[in-house]
């Protein structure tokens, strides 16, 4: 029984690169139940201004910007202690 064969030689494969979510879609599922202002002030020390700069992914120039990884590891922090705040009081309303 004849099988062909398949020449790989002029065939060029490529590997997609996973495409990195944005800050804004990776928080979207809480994204207006929070307030950012408070998360901003309270745990950076910052205006509202500069987190919704952040969470654009901008600099607040008209460039790209964003967390630098030690913000990411602070607001990862901020969001841990919130979410343990919510648990805390969910646990303890009567």
């Amino acid at each position: 029984m004849w099988k062909p064969t398949v020449s790989l030689q002029n065939k060029t494969h490529t590997k997609m690169k996973p495409t990195k979510k944005s800050t804004k879609q990776q928080i979207q599922d809480i994204g207006l139940d929070i307030s950012w202002a408070k998360i901003s002030q309270c745990y950076f020390g910052k205006s509202a201004s500069w987190i919704y700069n952040k969470l654009s992914d901008s600099d607040g120039n008209g460039g790209i910007g964003g967390f630098t990884e030690a913000e990411k590891e602070q607001f990862k922090g901020a969001l841990y202690d919130l979410a343990e705040r919510i648990r805390r009081t969910a646990d303890n309303f009567e």
